[in-house]
């Protein structure tokens, strides 16, 4: 077993900003890959002013830059994009969300970065993508979340559409980056191709998550509409507050677990109804079944209502809040949050890797660190500009 990664000797340019790149990047470091992280000499990546911070010190930046090196470039200055032609050479992949034709206007198309490094692979990731009317309007995740349909779907019937109150359409379009990266590192390496462009929008990875909404709409002009925490496909499925004030949710995917749920709350009745046998069907009964569920869940305390659904191999969880989940025993035991230490703030807990795998594992090896913190070891360490060159750009605020 070895213990660098099953990306390791990979390394990635990260020229991306806020979420979905830097998590991508985040991610791919996590498994092994060198991860350069390229931000503006002067400010940064945004991230580093977003959110929390403890003394000073940007805690999501702490989260999101584990595992990169630092580097100040700015590759808007001819010298600046001169030094990264030199970094793309010892690369396999850069991860970019410039608006489409920076890099173009820049000098630093792929065209230019092939001929620099045939096997680079360019992951391009844009709020509508490097074509179409939309391409050149600022994309951010909200927006995704708005016209992908999700904020259509999402609240109560009365009320009104509703985003998310975190980056969900940016990490989506993580995941599906890191998926695209690995795959074109695999036809590269495995299959003999050469290098490729991979070109990622936010919307589209969010499309997908919502299921088979065009389908529907394409064959029953079917469009599906907000009904709060409830499902069109199966029923019952929401939250219920407990006795002691708290809350649980429960679902029931499978028709057996449904049939399980009711027997538990005192209506066995039910199941033998013909309506029942389908998620479809339950879920046009959704009102009845929720006050079964409702009624026998508000009569109880959580943990005796957890205790109960899981004695029954009923599917139940409680709805946490943070502390709670982070005390939670299984999460805990499993390693799910893990603990590191960090430069600025000592030990400190944050999400484990995402995977576990058997013979190449991933691992934190460090926490987001200060800007430009690696500068000199990438730029004078690595590509070998002199000391001299590197205190001329460090002047002119090319560098950091």
């Amino acid at each position: 077993m070895t213990s660098f990664g099953p990306l390791h000797g990979i390394r990635v340019l990260d020229v991306s900003t806020i979420i979905a790149g830097p998590l991508a990047c985040q991610i791919l470091g996590d498994f092994g890959a060198d991860v350069v992280k390229i931000e503006h000499p002067a400010v940064g990546d945004g991230l580093r002013s977003h959110g929390h911070a403890k003394d000073g010190v940007p805690l999501w930046w702490k989260m999101m830059a584990r595992n990169k090196r630092t580097v100040g470039l700015y590759l808007g200055d001819p010298d600046g994009a001169s030094v990264f032609l030199d970094l793309v050479s010892t690369a396999d992949v850069v991860v970019e969300n410039f608006r489409p034709g920076k890099l173009e206007a820049w000098g630093l198309g792929y065209e230019r970065l092939s001929e620099q490094n045939p096997g680079l692979i360019l992951a391009r990731v844009t709020g509508f993508g490097q074509t179409g009317p939309y391409r050149d309007r600022p994309g951010f995740g909200t927006l995704a979340e708005a016209m992908s349909g999700f904020a259509e779907i999402t609240g109560e019937p009365d009320g009104p559409p509703t985003l998310p109150p975190f980056g969900l359409a940016d990490s989506i379009a993580a995941f599906a980056a890191v998926s695209a990266v690995t795959m074109a590192l695999y036809h590269r390496e495995v299959a003999g191709g050469r290098g490729q462009v991979i070109d990622l929008n936010i919307l589209e990875p969010l499309m997908t998550v919502l299921g088979p909404q065009p389908i529907w709409y394409d064959q029953l002009r079917y469009i599906q509409r907000r009904i709060g925490n409830g499902s069109v496909n199966n029923a019952p499925r929401n939250t219920y507050r407990t006795k002691d004030g708290r809350w649980v949710a429960v679902s029931t995917s499978a028709s057996s677990v449904a049939e399980r749920v009711l027997r538990l709350v005192g209506h066995p009745e039910v199941v033998d109804e013909p309506w029942f046998r389908t998620g479809w069907g339950r879920a046009e009964h959704a009102v009845e079944l929720d006050q079964y569920v409702g009624e026998w869940i508000g009569s109880r305390d959580r943990e005796e209502v957890v205790a109960a659904f899981t004695e029954a191999d009923a599917a139940v969880a409680p709805v946490y809040n943070v502390a709670e989940l982070m005390g939670d025993v299984h999460v805990r035991e499993t390693g799910m949050i893990a603990e590191v230490e960090d430069e600025d703030l000592g030990r400190v807990r944050m999400q484990n890797v995402l995977y576990r795998m058997s013979e190449t594992p991933g691992s934190i090896r460090w926490t987001g660190r200060s800007l430009g913190a690696d500068t000199d070891a990438v730029l004078g360490g690595e590509l070998g500009i002199s000391d001299e060159r590197l205190q001329s750009l460090r002047e002119r605020g090319v560098i950091a």
